[in-house]
């Protein structure tokens, strides 16, 4: 008998993506599923879009308890509605491809993975999106190898909360949602405590299964990254100093490489490294051409300054993010409705 999947999406003010996220999961086939909408006190016309679509079953996230952050209380208040044998937490901004969500409960399946989860495929518009996003996710590569995550053997969890497909009898072994209800990175600690539960997990990048615009303007780009990047690398003021280096060594040489060469001085292609070796060490991140030049010449430094921005907003102990206040440990010090 075809297990039933239980989709849950949290939506806190998302009128700007909801329905095309609602189309691409309303269109899956191939499998059975529900999909359920937790509207997290929305002010704009986030409920009504849900409510516009047949078949959706929407509720209310309820009220936010102490130390909760506002993604866990709405994530957590989806997963009690649920009655699917697997859970699939996705957030609004996405765009599932079609088949993707048969293709994905196949490929857990057949790697016997209990906890599956999609890096998305990024979608950038801004400039500073296209300057930012290949560097972080470069990183996050880095930081965070696929091939290690996805191996029992090693100790490395990682997961990316746009899309969780996980087993509920697993889910509810952990203690799910409410296991990390104060994590800001509420995906990495979930993924944590599944494989430390001797569960298997796979993670990889999937341009075949779902699309993401994370961010619509500089603002949330700044504050949303703000809010992650001290959490997601141990060390973010010496990875700050680290890429500041890097990228002022390579236009430092630059002009040298480019005037030898001019000149047929080919032994001078030397001061080019650095710009090689940056080129290389983003391309991981799965963008094109044009994104990793402009990543080049004008991200790394704005990552450092969100490194070093996070870095001081989790020493002050407060971040802000969709009109919420919480402190270093996801304690709730104020809201905006």
């Amino acid at each position: 008998m075809q297990p039933l999947v239980s989709i849950i999406v949290p939506a806190r003010n998302e009128e700007a993506s909801l329905a095309t996220c609602l189309d691409s999961l309303i269109a899956q086939t191939g499998v059975s599923f529900e999909t359920i909408v937790v509207d997290d006190h929305s002010t704009d016309r986030t409920r009504e879009i849900a409510q516009s679509f047949t078949g959706i079953r929407l509720i209310d996230a309820g009220p936010l308890p102490d130390r909760w952050t506002g993604k866990n209380n709405a994530v957590a208040a989806g997963a009690r509605a649920a009655r699917g044998q697997w859970l699939l937490f996705t957030d609004a901004d996405t765009l599932h491809l079609a088949g993707s969500l048969a293709r994905a409960l196949q490929e857990a399946e057949e790697n016997h993975a209990d906890f599956l989860s999609y890096s998305p495929e990024q979608i950038a518009v801004t400039f500073w999106e296209m300057a930012t996003l290949p560097v972080v996710f470069a990183e996050l590569a880095r930081q965070y190898p696929p091939s290690k995550v996805s191996d029992p053997a090693s100790t490395a969890a990682a997961a990316n909360g746009q899309y969780i497909l996980v087993k509920r009898d697993v889910y509810d072994s952990v203690g799910g949602h409410a296991a990390v209800a104060s994590h800001i990175l509420e995906d990495v600690a979930l993924a944590r405590a599944v494989k430390a539960s001797g569960h298997r997990i796979r993670f990889r990048y999937a341009a075949d299964a779902v699309r993401t615009r994370m961010y619509r303007n500089y603002a949330q780009l700044r504050d949303g990254w703000t809010k992650n990047l001290a959490l997601l690398f141990p060390n973010p003021g010496r990875l700050a100093l680290w890429m500041l280096s890097w990228w002022f060594l390579a236009w430092l040489v630059f002009p040298i490489g480019v005037s030898s060469i001019a000149l047929r001085y080919w032994d001078s292609v030397v001061f080019l490294l650095p710009w090689i070796f940056l080129a290389i060490r983003i391309s991981r991140a799965h963008f094109g051409i044009k994104m990793t030049l402009i990543a080049l010449a004008f991200g790394l430094p704005m990552f450092a300054y969100l490194l070093l921005r996070s870095k001081r907003a989790h020493a002050n102990g407060s971040l802000t993010w969709k009109g919420r206040t919480y402190s270093e440990k996801g304690s709730l010090l104020a809201a905006g409705h």
